[in-house]
């Protein structure tokens, strides 16, 4: 790898890093478990993954790697989604990393306006859409009297 194709590798991490900070920061501020850190070192693995297996082994399968991110992540995110008495908790931090890790990979691609543009949308899914009151079924059976 040159020095430029090196320099140019950690532009991409960084970037990476400041765009999961922004989701990370989101999760940070609700008190989960996976916050901050965790959400950067996913995007920082996955660029990083991605940019060294499009630079390194041009003739390689990159495909692989992005498919392999996907599925690791995957099942990082299975270990933080646990079940409570009546409800399911930490499934959309699961999926905030999930997304933090396509980032990554996008970031890594050189596909930068991308994950810029993702990370606005994830930050909007995530902040914005929680305060939007939002009627469930479990709201229309309380107003009938079929939950206690």
């Amino acid at each position: 790898m040159t020095l430029e194709e090196q320099a140019t590798t950690i532009l991409y991490v960084l970037l990476a890093a400041f765009l999961s900070m922004l989701i990370g920061m989101e999760r940070e501020r609700r008190d989960k478990d996976a916050g901050l850190r965790t959400h950067m070192l996913v995007a920082i693995g996955a660029s990083l993954f991605t940019s060294l297996s499009i630079i390194a082994f041009p003739d390689a399968d990159t495909s692989r790697v992005a498919s392999n991110i996907v599925t690791g992540v995957g099942f990082l995110g299975a270990g933080i989604i646990w079940r409570g008495k009546r409800k399911v908790h930490d499934l959309t931090t699961a999926a905030s990393i999930w997304v933090t890790a396509a980032l990554g990979v996008a970031t890594g691609a050189g596909a930068w306006l991308a994950a810029i543009g993702v990370t606005l949308i994830v930050w909007l899914v995530l902040a914005v859409l929680r305060k939007m009151p939002i009627r469930t079924n479990n709201d229309v059976k309380k107003r009938r009297g079929d939950l206690d």
